[in-house]
């Protein structure tokens, strides 16, 4: 005797050897032996011998008509061997039971199972809906099968391009779109990237790295809620200084200005003006929502993501020819020594003489021209300003030596720092496919000095203030100079061994960075309440607030900068394809990477096994891949020019991975006071 059997949920077939109350041996057509329980056994049968059976059954159920089975199937519960005397004949057999066996169970939509071979008819309602369902699915189906033969022909349908970076960053792995690719990338046999690339869904690789961090940070796009700059409540005093700023030209956020007073009277008083955002913007307003969601303004060659609407920046940014709310601190030294002898902050409005712009003005204001060394054609208001940029210049690098005191070694750099210029960018972002120069700044330079140092005394006095006035701040810290020891962010003012620093708070870019914003309402409410302000002051003691505001910043503005540095990087490639270069001379950090020489650019070499870290080198370059951001070389021959510094060619980068900010071009103002920092450690 064989029997069919219901093996959860599949049917088999074998012989019964022997057989007890409650179950059976059988043996399969394999030749294992399985035990049956008697309750899933759902047809005996002598003839035809087991595979037979379920081989003819097969065929035979795949003739049946459902809808007419569904006629034919009583409206009561009923078992399969019913409806085969039904369908078939009343002498239906093994083969035609076996048959409508598999008919019924591979009908769901029109018979409900009630048991072990029994079944019930569907409400013909549910039926029309299961059919209608059906039919959606088959003609979804056939829709993403059309999408995909369009992608391997070459075309992109438009439902898959309005889905592109959601299908490449962020798929809905059951949405069509994203099913139609990859079904083309697995009948052509081709990547999912590398096939839409082809199809034409991605314009050009900028597009592509543009869009795709668009997507991920800036869903709703780049743009601001209709918002009304606010105004300032209070009636500040006027200063009696004449402040001058010194930014790159591109810069609209002016965030910070410098005064000096009493030059030549034996105590100089040096005016540090930072421009009052926190004045107007009351925490929890709908502008601080806009910043607190933003977090920072965020920097590319050629363009740029505000932290604020332009109508915000432009009424608080420190404008020549303007008196602008300020958050000042004013630091008086002995002329002499340069010995510190106090300090105090005041709210004010401040007259902003001129905007400097350091790119125009590198060349002009030398060491030797604050010398007073003759022959160097400068404009006559820069003239005018010769006395006070010399003292701002002996005070920055005064400045500096304590702090490479305090820090235990000197500040260590060879290498410059990177700017980029597009050129025929048409409109407000850039295409892609536009010129790039890239040029070069000494790190150290006079005016990039002098607001350096200007912003880090700011930075720490005021971080200082903070703690002693029991005022909770957001402070940057690093324990040591010891390698792996990486700057974190706190609530505790604790020391900066990278800048060689007791304590150190950014404060002094509220207009594009949101933890300067919120460390100048600390400051405006100890400069307004005094011994009171940690009961004025927005953040208090242990608030669980700031330490959001940390999270948020931290992660916000690590990938802020990574875009920025892969945009760097992409632009230094087409650097390379506009110029025809295939060929550079470059240095080797560690084992087979090499920085280029020229341009900042890290990339994987072949040829440099056995070769010593700090080896110079003439590289022969690979293919670029722009959207990889990939380029490999091939060492052509050693230079054996001698290094000066190998801990300088290694430095904090020596774990710096490819496609990482390689020189952080952020708009050189605020990163004047972290070029720095980014030169001991504190990416700033």
């Amino acid at each position: 005797m064989h029997i069919l059997f219901d093996e959860a949920g599949k049917f088999l077939t074998g012989r019964v050897l022997s057989e007890a109350e409650s179950s059976m041996q059988v043996e399969l057509d394999s030749g294992k032996r399985v035990k049956v329980k008697a309750a899933n056994a759902l047809l005996r049968f002598d003839k035809p011998a087991p595979a037979e059976l379920m081989t003819e059954a097969t065929k035979l159920a795949e003739g049946m008509e459902v809808e007419l089975a569904y006629e034919f199937a009583p409206d009561e519960e009923f078992g399969f061997a019913d409806l085969a005397r039904e369908y078939f004949s009343a002498q239906a057999g093994p083969i035609q039971q076996a048959a409508a066996l598999l008919t019924l169970q591979g009908a769901p939509h029109y018979f409900r199972r009630a048991g072990k071979g029994r079944y019930k008819k569907a409400p013909p309602e549910i039926v029309a809906q299961a059919l209608a369902a059906i039919e959606k699915k088959q003609q979804l189906q056939a829709q993403i099968e059309a999408w995909a033969g369009e992608l391997i022909e070459g075309r992109c349908p438009p439902a898959v391009q309005e889905q592109l970076y959601r299908i490449l960053f962020k798929p809905d792995k059951n949405g069509p779109e994203y099913k139609a690719v990859v079904e083309a990338a697995r009948r052509s046999q081709t990547a999912p990237l590398a096939l839409l690339q082809r199809a034409g869904a991605i314009r050009n690789a900028y597009q592509f790295h543009w869009q795709r961090f668009l997507f991920e940070h800036f869903p709703r796009g780049t743009g601001f809620a209709a918002l009304a700059a606010p105004t300032i409540a209070e009636e500040l005093p006027l200063a009696a200084v004449h402040a001058v700023s010194i930014d790159d030209s591109a810069t609209t956020e002016i965030d910070d200005a410098l005064s000096l007073q009493g030059l030549g009277t034996g105590t100089v008083t040096l005016g540090i003006h930072i421009a009052a955002p926190g004045l107007a913007i009351t925490p929890d307003s709908a502008l601080d929502q806009v910043a607190r969601q933003r977090m920072s303004t965020v920097y590319m060659p050629g363009h740029k993501i505000t932290m604020l609407p332009d109508d915000v920046v432009q009424a608080c940014t420190l404008q020549a020819g303007r008196d602008c709310p300020a958050v000042s601190l004013y630091v008086e030294f002995d002329e002499a020594t340069l010995e510190p002898r106090g300090s105090r902050t005041a709210l004010e409005r401040v007259p902003i003489t001129l905007n400097l712009r350091h790119d125009k003005l590198d060349a002009v204001i030398t060491e030797a021209w604050l010398g007073g060394a003759p022959g160097t054609d400068a404009p006559p208001e820069i003239t005018a300003l010769q006395p006070m940029l010399a003292f701002l210049h002996r005070f920055a690098v005064h400045h500096k030596a304590q702090r490479e005191i305090a820090r235990g070694k000197p500040e260590t750099f060879t290498r410059p720092d990177y700017t980029f210029k597009l050129e025929g960018v048409q409109g407000d972002e850039p295409e892609g496919s536009e010129t790039v120069i890239i040029g070069t700044r000494s790190r150290g330079a006079p005016l990039d000095l002098m607001v350096a140092e200007a912003m880090i005394l700011a930075n720490k006095t005021w971080g200082q203030w903070l703690a002693d006035s029991g005022v909770p701040g957001i402070y940057r810290s690093q324990a040591s100079l010891l390698p792996g020891i990486k700057v974190r962010m706190g609530t505790r003012a604790q020391p900066h061994a990278g800048l060689g620093v007791k304590c150190y708070a950014w404060s002094t870019s509220p207009l594009r960075r949101y933890v300067d914003l919120v460390n100048q309402w600390q400051i405006i409410a100890c400069a307004r309440h005094g011994k009171t302000a940690a009961l004025a002051a927005p953040f208090k003691p242990k608030d669980a607030a700031l330490l959001a505001v940390i999270s948020a910043f931290d992660a916000a503005y690590t990938a802020y900068n990574g875009f920025q540095g892969g945009m760097e990087r992409y632009w230094t490639l087409q650097h390379l394809r506009q110029n025809g270069i295939t060929e550079l001379t470059a240095t080797l950090i560690k084992e087979r990477l090499v920085r280029a020489d020229t341009l900042p650019l890290v990339f994987p070499v072949m040829g440099a096994d056995g070769l010593p870290r700090g080896a110079h080198l003439r590289v022969r370059l690979g293919d670029i891949d722009d959207i990889t951001l990939e380029i490999a070389g091939t060492v052509v021959e050693r230079l054996d020019q001698p290094v000066e510094d190998l801990d300088a060619i290694a430095g904090e980068d020596e774990d710096e991975p490819l496609g990482a900010p390689l020189a952080l071009a952020i708009d050189v103002n605020d990163a004047q006071a972290d070029n720095s920092a980014q030169t001991t450690g504190d990416n700033g």
